[in-house]
């Protein structure tokens, strides 16, 4: 297996959130890619970082990589795992949330989440749930809250691609806890759904983020 600081990680998306996973990883020895169906815009944002951010194509940012991050919206998940190719033997860390459009909640949830929706998408990846309860703020500081590391729920299937990702969380800096099988994405995304509605519905800011003591 590789190592969790000498991997190829491909960033798919070049907003906040993808900024975000940038700088956290950016800094603990991987090279990372950022794909986009507008490889001069990818190379735009990769230019605000080191020599071991490139840009790319989506299939071409998939093919060098170790761990996928979809850092997209949901609805945009199926385009993108089409223009991927489907994802086939990758481990793909789900950072999307199926937020209504007003984020006044979830627009699907108790029977299924959107981990599941894009696994079954993508039946030959290892869907791992992973970093869709931070705020991108956070991560653009480094993943702390508080000058505290702030916590990555992980839920997913495949025991060694969720070991993978949690292995890559902590040599980050991050505090990781592994929620469960993927089905555990349903409650993983509810306390998304609560982060969102206390950050912006309730005004208490982005710089805030969950997790448990005593884990």
């Amino acid at each position: 297996m590789t190592g969790a600081q000498d991997m190829t990680l491909a960033i798919i998306g070049t907003g906040n959130m993808a900024k975000g996973l940038a700088t956290v990883f950016s800094g603990s020895g991987n090279a990372i890619v950022f794909g986009s169906r507008h490889p001069s815009e990818a190379a735009s944002v990769a230019s605000g970082f080191g020599a071991t951010v490139s840009a790319a194509s989506i299939p071409d940012a998939v093919a060098k990589a170790d761990i996928v991050f979809l850092a997209v919206p949901y609805d945009a998940a199926a385009a993108v795992v089409k223009a991927a190719g489907g994802l086939a033997g990758k481990v793909v860390v789900d950072l999307t949330n199926p937020m209504k459009a007003d984020f006044s909640g979830l627009a699907i949830g108790f029977s299924t989440s959107a981990a599941e929706e894009i696994a079954r998408l993508a039946p030959r990846a290892k869907v791992v749930k992973g970093f869709n309860t931070l705020f991108a703020s956070v991560l653009q500081n480094g993943g702390k809250v508080a000058g505290t590391p702030a916590t990555v729920l992980l839920a997913g299937d495949d025991a060694g691609a969720v070991a993978q990702v949690e292995a890559l969380v902590k040599a980050a800096g991050l505090k990781a806890i592994v929620a469960g099988p993927l089905a555990a994405s349903r409650n993983i995304e509810a306390v998304a759904a609560l982060n969102i509605g206390l950050g912006y519905g309730q005004g208490k800011g982005t710089d805030i983020a969950p997790t448990w003591v005593g884990i």
